[in-house]
């Protein structure tokens, strides 16, 4: 094996590396979650709009999931170019611009009187949102080594299913309170108005508060931004010889489109489940848009506990694979049960938990996977075309739900068909050498 350079490191200076990590997460992770919270919110939020858009817009189960999907072109054409940028340019001023354009598409949603029109928003807020969620795993992957990313990516990424937590009821709350055209706007215009602003301010915000380095920051001393420096200098290096150093070897590398069509597994089950689950769980026998949004939040719940877990076990063994494979298997069965007792409320619900626990935890144990991929210099482009990859299931899944939804009446047999792509995940997973990844 090859020798690898390693800094001697003492139990002091252990400690106080530990301070570090922990002051850079208490600074940094915070206000990123808030914005990844809203990110995802304005993403989903659709869902339950969709529950009275639908007939103000004379539009089909089909063309609504169309609607949701589309998004993820405009996604998938800007992500690549859109993470490029952020390199260039820098995180603050490139994240700050993508929340600011976002917020106002998704807030504009509330205008929309065609499906037309709802197909060319929903394209347009996809694109401007391309850069934010790969470009905030670069910048993680600048502050934090490979044996501390998938704590601090598992806390990132909590504000997926606390997302669904707070703006499960929360949307409820608004689609009932502004039931009946208050003001003459009806109650799905509304949410998109009061989910969508708060991300304006927020984008000014990341340009006010957000550094792109560790030396352009006022709360770490010099002593500790050499320790914080040496440390991913060191991590820089150890990273294994035959990965990826440039963007044009990424994109001849097999094993890169091996990591896209895994993330493309996992993304198959998340996306399905944010944008069927109120339309899942009213379908089970819950008609009030209130309790819809209550009901919701208890998958959501679950995955936050067994997320925020799971990112610290994996990190304390330095096991990547299984930890991976467990949660697709956790998707596979849940959604399995979900569509074999779609006719019994308890079982259903909990199986639609268990499901949204294995999948929206699946996704910040993947990225850890690609540090044994992908060279620093590589990581912009490659992250960006794995990341743009696993999001051609936000296209196709939600299309694929709403296709057999208005084929049969049914959701279940769509749901037997995200779990042969959660099966195929898992075989992916444990195709991996477990040395290239458990670090």
């Amino acid at each position: 094996m090859p020798e690898q350079n390693v800094i001697e490191a003492h139990p002091s200076q252990d400690i106080r590396l530990n301070q570090i990590f922990s002051k850079v997460t208490l600074r940094l992770i915070p206000y990123i979650f808030v914005c990844y919270l809203f990110n995802y919110l304005d993403r989903v939020n659709v869902g339950f709009a969709k529950l009275s858009m639908l007939d103000s817009l004379h539009m089909s189960e089909t063309a609504y999931g169309l609607g949701a999907g589309i998004f993820f072109l405009g996604y998938i054409a800007c992500g690549i170019p859109s993470n490029l940028m952020l390199a260039k340019i820098g995180a603050r001023r490139w994240l700050a611009l993508i929340m600011v354009v976002w917020g106002w598409l998704s807030t504009s949603l509330m205008f929309v009187e065609t499906t037309t029109g709802f197909y060319i928003l929903r394209f347009l807020t996809g694109a401007a949102e391309a850069g934010f969620f790969p470009g905030m795993v670069l910048y993680l992957t600048q502050w934090f080594p490979a044996q501390r990313q998938g704590r601090a990516l598992t806390l990132f990424m909590a504000a997926i299913p606390l997302s669904g937590v707070l703006g499960s009821p929360l949307s409820g709350l608004i689609m009932d309170w502004f039931s009946g055209n208050r003001h003459g706007f009806e109650a799905w215009q509304w949410l998109f108005l009061l989910e969508g602003l708060p991300t304006v301010l927020l984008g000014v915000g990341m340009f006010l508060f957000l550094r792109d380095s560790a030396e352009e920051v006022a709360w770490l001393d010099a002593e500790e931004k050499r320790l914080l420096s040496e440390t991913l200098t060191q991590d820089r290096q150890n990273r294994p010889r035959q990965a990826s150093a440039s963007f044009s070897e990424v994109v001849r590398s097999p094993a890169i489109w091996m990591l896209g069509l895994l993330y493309f597994c996992i993304q198959s089950s998340v996306y399905a489940i944010n944008f069927w689950l109120p339309t899942i769980i009213r379908n089970i026998g819950f008609h009030d848009v209130g309790v819809i949004g209550w009901v919701s939040a208890i998958p959501y719940l679950g995955a936050c506990f067994f997320m925020i877990a799971a990112g610290r076990s994996s990190d304390r063994r330095r096991e990547r694979r299984w930890h991976l494979a467990i949660p697709l298997l956790m998707a596979g069965f849940g959604l399995a049960c979900s569509a074999a007792f779609h006719d019994n409320a308890l079982l259903s619900v909990a199986g639609l938990t268990i499901a949204t626990a294995g999948a929206l935890s699946g996704l910040p144990l993947f990225w850890p996977l690609s540090n044994g991929f992908l060279s620093p210099e590589a990581a912009a482009g490659g992250v960006a075309l794995i990341n743009s990859l696993g999001q051609l299931a936000g296209f196709l899944s939600p299309y694929f739900v709403g296709w057999i939804k208005d084929a049969t009446g049914r959701t279940d047999m769509a749901l037997y068909g995200l779990v042969v792509l959660a099966l195929l995940g898992v075989m992916i997973v444990l195709k991996i050498p477990a040395e290239r990844v458990s670090r």
